[in-house]
């Protein structure tokens, strides 16, 4: 079979680059003939809330040959993409997904395609976590393009189907992320990061966002004991201002230790591995990367009662859904992991860990595309 993947990759730094290289990686592995394109510009500089979309050096991102063709708001280059793909003569397109900005792009590419080859879009978000009026209306035009949708949550599948009611779609939980390397010693770990070692170590990890309730976190680490430490990690899209005078007004604001940088690929090893529980006090989610991450390095998690985290987190076992999205029931779940002990979730991710393979979600990948579309 030959696919088409319309994706951001390498040099685009993310989890979506990541995840589109993955998938590249494991329909190779199954027999496929397979080509990414990629974008020529992916957001204008102006737009991009971050230091830079692009990966940096020292980074182990995923590298896979593409071809960089798609820029974001130059229609010209719509019709250039269109022409490549269709000489590349593919069964089936495969367009990465995840907001409403691309959709002139997107949707262009499939309207043109779709008598060519099969268009599956693979939805990490069908609506977007801080959504806009606009976004429903450009993602149904999108979705009238597609004859099949890959979803990795209830969530995303039932605000694709609130979209476009009736459709095929293939729902498989977000693989592992798995090319992060091995888990460090959590002594040497805590001694580069500059923590004490006897502490429990709590780490919220990943771009810092409103959603992501990071502010519920640390009104949470205020709640606990002395036996605790937070660890905070990733760039912050937005002041960090907010947060900063809510860590110097907690009492034990020193036993928080703050990475607000985007961290690479090649130092989550050192993050993960020092973390006892990875909290992700999100107010609203779909799925998560970092989860697959988490699962990777064998951290339990505690997680809010929202997307995906139910499904992902308290039905396998490998971690604490908290009662609510407040500071309160985060503390609480924080401290019930603990009581019940790290090693009961600690098995039950190494359990899961044998259902979330990349060679186990490109079979099902390719059974809905024979199969079903």
């Amino acid at each position: 079979m030959r696919i088409a993947i319309l994706s951001p990759f390498y040099p685009y730094r993310g989890g979506i680059a990541q995840f589109s290289a993955m998938l590249y990686n494991g329909l190779k592995r199954e027999g496929c003939e397979v080509k990414a394109f990629n974008f020529k510009r992916l957001y204008p500089d102006l737009l991009f809330p971050g230091k830079t979309q692009y990966v940096e050096g020292g980074d182990q991102a995923i590298r896979i040959p593409s071809m960089n063709i798609l820029d974001s708001i130059d229609p010209f280059s719509y019709s250039r993409t269109v022409k490549e793909i269709k000489g590349y003569e593919p069964d089936v397109l495969i367009i990465a997904y995840w907001m409403s900005f691309f959709v002139p792009a997107y949707a262009h590419i499939a309207n043109r395609l779709k008598k060519e080859c099969r268009v599956i879009t693979l939805l990490h978000n069908a609506i977007p976590h801080e959504p806009r009026l606009v976004d429903k209306p450009l993602a149904s035009l999108l979705f009238k393009q597609s004859d099949g949708f890959i979803v990795m949550s209830e969530t995303v599948k039932n605000d694709l189907l609130s979209l476009k009611p009736g459709v095929k779609y293939m729902l498989s939980p977000h693989p592992l992320y798995n090319h992060f390397g091995n888990k460090l010693s959590r002594e040497e770990s805590c001694r580069q990061l500059g923590i004490d070692p006897q502490k429990r170590n709590i780490l919220f990890f990943g771009l810092i966002r409103d959603y992501k309730g990071l502010d519920l976190l640390i009104e949470a680490f205020a709640r606990l004991d002395e036996n605790y430490q937070l660890i905070i990690a990733g760039e912050c899209y937005g002041s960090f201002e907010n947060y900063r005078q809510q860590i110097d007004a907690l009492p034990a604001g020193h036993k928080t230790v703050v990475h607000n940088r985007y961290v690479q690929d090649s130092e989550l090893p050192l993050f993960f591995s020092a973390a006892d529980v990875l909290v992700l006090p999100y107010r609203s989610a779909t799925q998560s990367g970092v989860v697959s991450v988490a699962y990777h390095f064998d951290v339990p998690m505690v997680g809010t009662p929202v997307g995906d985290f139910p499904q992902s987190i308290a039905l396998p076992g490998t971690g604490v859904i908290s009662s609510g999205i407040t500071a309160g029931s985060l503390a609480e779940a924080i401290k019930e992991l603990f009581a019940t002990g790290k090693d009961y979730f600690t098995n039950n991710i190494r359990k899961e860990k044998v259902r979330l393979s990349w060679d186990l979600f490109s079979q099902k990948l390719l059974r809905f595309i024979t199969e079903e579309l």
